[in-house]
């Protein structure tokens, strides 16, 4: 059931959902929204601006790989199409208080929070929550409607609109990119409780269950699937040293040998939050919260691996108690830490070469806490500037700062390097909402000597054959379209991508089955690629009426090659670059040239 509020109107109307076989409730039904109810041109901070949240169909089911909520509107950051999810139990909160989805619009007079209940939405004031962090604001909440209330917050940075601004779940699970936290900020929504257990429909128990058993067992034999349900979880594979170009150091200005140390696997020791349990019904665990001893709001890191690389070796900095700490603070204010990390390491380079005199110095992890206030806060001139995002930052410092800015449609960039993963970035600079670390598979996952062989005939099945990783051709072009295309389809049912195929244990034959079981819908290969095509050219038709782009990666990664290692020699040929683009568009049916 989709729920239509309007804010500065204060009503909600319920909507039929009787068409979501076609969209099983997910971003493809908010993308058309999105389209359908605002104006080309609109900023994303109007009163009539969309932000559209939903479990779906499938999010919030008890299973493996279905805890997921999508949340989504335009991007004060890019510009265009800003989807994000959230994991965590936020799905099942809203689908057991009576809703699929919500499509909210307008400005509330005063600060308020919306409650979910029984299949009822109401807004009520939320004056008193004003400048609190995530996890205040979700204590508060449930002092007032019940302990077992399931809460999507934004913090101080989404109050003072800043342009990547998160909203977080249940203490720890955050829909981090893109500034959607910021929207909320801009219509004066401080949260969303949801309140209830009622029922999620299955149509076969016996199926999902069946499932399930099979991912359990499937665990410690897929070796990505066994590093996530191990603890330290996504972070672990940070204990070895990368190859020199492999993840970002110092705004991706040191792609050789960098003297940073390493954070080992038992550095985690003592550390531990919450290592389980997080997701209802899946088994694996991947997303798990620490943080420092003595940190205020320990609840508030979940962590997942971009934030270990983003506020640790990008900002030159390898304490982990500083990067944990940091990241616990995005969570509580609010702030998505990719962009937050893109962002200060774009200041720190700027400063290095005299473009920001004030400007904080790689390394000093004794000021990132409060430069990460600062931020959320807007505090003083550096503050203030750097909220904006480093594309606008550039801008203001002046065009000789414009190198410096890791970006993509005024996103930054994640922190695995396109220079080694060539296919990764083409999915940055192409994919149509900006780049996103996990929209589609590892370049070297394929490799036939370094990849992960379980998973090639499965890469197969779409398309996908192993290659050298840092081959770029045309043929690197569709295999990434067809890569997209699959990930796109996890995303559109809100199934999770750290689940499924083709490196983790759930294979497409499982992903469609998983469908089937809780729809009741016969579902196919070709309708999972099918809607993943849909989600897609929405997002592209959306970026294009809204003049987003363009479809290019900053300079750096074209002109400054990977100095040492395996890798040396390593970068984008902006002519191959080009023609392998070309072949992206092509694979999915899109006319070039690039946006914008």
């Amino acid at each position: 059931m989709l729920f239509a509020v309007d804010l500065t109107r204060g009503t909600v109307e319920r909507e039929d959902g009787s068409a979501e076989a076609d969209h099983f409730g997910g971003s493809v039904l908010g993308l058309r929204l999105l389209a359908e109810r605002t104006p080309a041109g609109l900023d994303p901070y109007d009163p009539r601006a969309l932000v559209y949240i939903a479990a779906g169909v499938l999010g919030g089911v008890r299973g493996p790989g279905l805890a997921k909520s999508v949340f989504l509107a335009k991007s004060p950051l890019t510009g265009v199409a800003g989807e994000t999810h959230a994991l965590g139990p936020f799905a099942a909160g809203l689908r057991g208080a009576g809703a699929g989805a919500l499509a909210i619009t307008g400005r509330a007079e005063a600060l308020s929070y919306l409650l979910v209940t029984g299949g009822h939405v109401s807004i009520h004031a939320a004056g008193e929550l004003r400048g609190l962090g995530t996890a205040a604001t979700t204590d508060a909440l449930r002092a007032r409607h019940g302990l077992a209330a399931h809460v999507a917050a934004i913090g101080p940075a989404g109050e003072n609109l800043v342009r990547y601004a998160s909203v977080v779940t249940d203490h720890a699970f955050a829909a981090a990119r893109y500034g959607v936290g910021a929207v909320f900020g801009a219509k004066n929504l401080k949260a969303i409780v949801c309140v209830g257990d009622a029922e999620v429909p299955v149509a076969n128990p016996d199926a999902l269950a069946g499932l399930a058993a099979f991912y359990r067992e499937a665990i410690p034999g897929n070796r990505l699937a066994a590093l996530q349900h191990g603890e330290p979880g996504f972070a672990g594979w940070v204990g070895d040293i990368p190859d020199p170009g492999y993840v970002a150091v110092r705004n991706f200005s040191v792609p050789g040998e960098n003297g940073l140390r390493p954070i080992a696997p038992h550095a985690y020791d003592g550390r531990a939050v919450a290592t389980e349990g997080g997701c209802p019904g899946c088994p694996n665990d991947c997303l798990k919260v620490y943080a420092p001893p003595g940190t205020p709001e320990r609840r508030s890191g979940g962590l997942g691996q971009e934030a270990v690389l983003s506020l640790g070796w990008n900002l030159g900095i390898d304490d982990l108690d500083t990067v944990l700490g940091a990241n616990a603070l995005c969570h509580d204010l609010g702030l998505d830490p990719v962009s937050l990390g893109g962002t200060l390491a774009f200041a720190m380079e700027c400063a290095s070469r005299g473009l920001l005199p004030a400007g904080p110095a790689f390394g000093d992890a004794d000021a990132l806490a409060g430069l990460v206030r600062d931020v959320a806060l807007r505090g003083g001139a550096l503050g203030d500037l750097l909220a904006e995002g480093s594309a606008r930052a550039s801008r203001l410092i002046g065009p000789e700062a414009a190198p410096y800015a890791m970006t993509v449609k005024g996103a930054e960039v994640p922190c695995f390097d396109p220079r080694v993963q060539p296919g990764i970035g083409i999915g940055y600079a192409a994919a149509p909402n900006g780049p996103r670390y996990d929209a589609l598979e590892h370049d070297l996952d394929f490799d036939p000597d370094l990849g992960l062989p379980y998973s090639f005939p499965e890469a197969a099945r779409i398309g996908v054959e192993p290659a050298e990783a840092v081959a770029l051709d045309a043929e690197r072009g569709r295999r990434s379209a067809r890569l997209l295309r699959l990930w796109s389809a996890l995303d559109a049912l809100n199934l999770c991508v750290f689940a499924g195929s083709p490196t983790r244990p759930l294979t497409i034959g499982h992903l469609t089955s998983l469908v089937t079981a809780v729809s009741g819908a016969g579902f196919t290969t070709e309708d999972l690629l099918d809607i993943g095509q849909r989600r897609l050219d929405l997002m592209r038709a959306y970026a294009s009426r809204e003049e987003g782009g363009p479809d290019e990666l900053p300079g750096r990664f074209h002109d400054e090659p990977i100095t040492s290692g395996p890798y040396a020699g390593a970068v984008l040929a902006r002519d191959a670059f080009a023609r392998a683009r070309q072949s992206f568009y092509e694979e999915l049916g899109w006319n070039a040239p690039a946006l914008g």
